[in-house]
């Protein structure tokens, strides 16, 4: 582990490493937010752990000298298969940390997904872009209101809508439960909370007085003068529509002109159902392990929804991507492309846009160095061939 005193003054050398600068930097509630899962957290274990199981084929006296990770998803050229996942309460954790994750992402040739409930609006994160993001949505209570967010989504440029639908009702994370998130950040004026929160003295200052206004700026027309509800929890139970069906996908096309993905599925029929619907694309996740515990990890659950729908509409993936060779697994179990959510989210708590960008170019050496051990040149030759057969049926 890197030492306390020296490790804010040397590049971290993996991911992991963010998680522990972002642990020590971070007031408790916000750490447990960004790390926890629900219940028990098996779910959010077995999305790394399975990964981290399977095995890749390394092979030799190939020429692997000239390297592509270039990639078309969904329409958009990107310089290698990855985006940065829809997070949040991401304003928490560092100075407008949408705008800061943005533009890390777009420097870096990928793209962004701007969250329902990001702290800086889409608004503000699209004007701070090279590109429109895209926009991950939750389909509320107030059609009116969800039809409203499109429209501003629109408005600015966004051509893909993310639809998150494995959110019918909110899963038990018990470490907000224990920490009191859960009862939204007015929380945070408990007295537990308020020593944590001036133990981390930085975070107060560059965020908390410097990172202002920590409103949830894309639900500013659904709470008066932009303020965050007295009771989040409260807000989101009356919100979110546990009534939402595959009819009401065909409610959102007439509101959205651009390419509509579907996030949150990890049964083949589900999948099947959503090339019935003729989306564009789905992401194969069970919410990094935030919903419904004990449900199968991403990587168990890829494959048959591959062999399912391969070549129907684009399969993107995130959970328990923490590395290249994370990412060079997923896209080898059938993924197009793949999203990583808490990477980014420990990253930009540990020095923003920076980190970001240095945690991105991890990413893409990690993938440059398994695509040339594996023989591969081209990112879209990744193939089921490029790992051990054994350690895919172990999943």
């Amino acid at each position: 582990m890197l030492r306390p005193d020296r490790s804010m003054n040397i590049a971290p050398a993996s991911v992991r490493d963010y998680r522990e600068r972002a642990r020590r930097r971070l007031p408790r509630q916000l750490f447990d937010y960004i790390d926890g899962g629900a219940y028990e957290e098996t779910t959010l274990m077995a999305n790394t752990v399975d990964l981290a199981s399977l095995q890749l084929r390394q092979r030799i006296l190939r020429d692997v000298s000239d390297r592509h990770l270039e990639t078309s998803v969904l329409g958009e050229e990107l310089s290698m298969p990855v985006l940065l996942a829809p997070v949040g309460l991401a304003g928490m954790f560092a100075t407008r940390a949408e705008v800061q994750a943005v533009k890390a992402a777009q420097s870096a040739g990928i793209q962004f997904v701007e969250s329902t409930v990001s702290i800086c609006s889409v608004e503000e994160v699209a004007a701070a872009a090279s590109r429109p993001p895209w926009f991950q949505l939750y389909v509320m209570k107030d059609r009116s209101f969800a039809q409203d967010l499109m429209a501003r989504a629109q408005a600015v440029g966004c051509e893909v809508l993310m639809l998150t639908v494995d959110l019918a009702v909110v899963g038990a994370r018990y470490r907000d439960t224990r920490n009191g998130l859960s009862g939204g950040l007015s929380s945070f004026g408990n007295l537990r909370n308020k020593w944590d929160l001036m133990s981390h003295p930085r975070w107060v200052s560059e965020v908390a007085r410097s990172g202002k206004p920590l409103t949830f700026g894309n639900l500013e027309t659904a709470v008066p003068d932009a303020q965050m509800p007295a009771d989040f929890q409260e807000w989101v139970d009356n919100q979110f529509d546990p009534s939402v069906t595959w009819d009401d996908i065909a409610w959102v096309r007439e509101h959205w002109n651009g390419k509509i993905v579907l996030k949150g599925l990890l049964d083949p029929e589900d999948a099947l159902a959503a090339v019935a619907q003729g989306v564009d694309g789905i992401v194969v996740s069970n919410h990094g392990g935030r919903q419904l515990d004990t449900v199968p990890s991403t990587t168990a659950a890829l494959p048959p929804i591959v062999d399912a729908v391969g070549g129907k509409l684009e399969i993107l993936a995130d959970g328990g991507v923490r590395s290249g060779l994370d990412v060079v697994k997923m896209l080898a179990l059938g993924a197009d492309a793949v999203l990583m959510g808490r990477s980014w989210a420990w990253a930009v708590a540990s020095g923003g846009e920076a980190a970001v960008r240095h945690m991105l170019s991890v990413i893409r050496k990690e993938m440059e160095v398994a695509m040339a051990l594996t023989g591969v040149t081209d990112v879209r030759d990744l193939t089921p061939e490029m790992l051990v057969p054994e350690s895919i049926q172990g999943t």
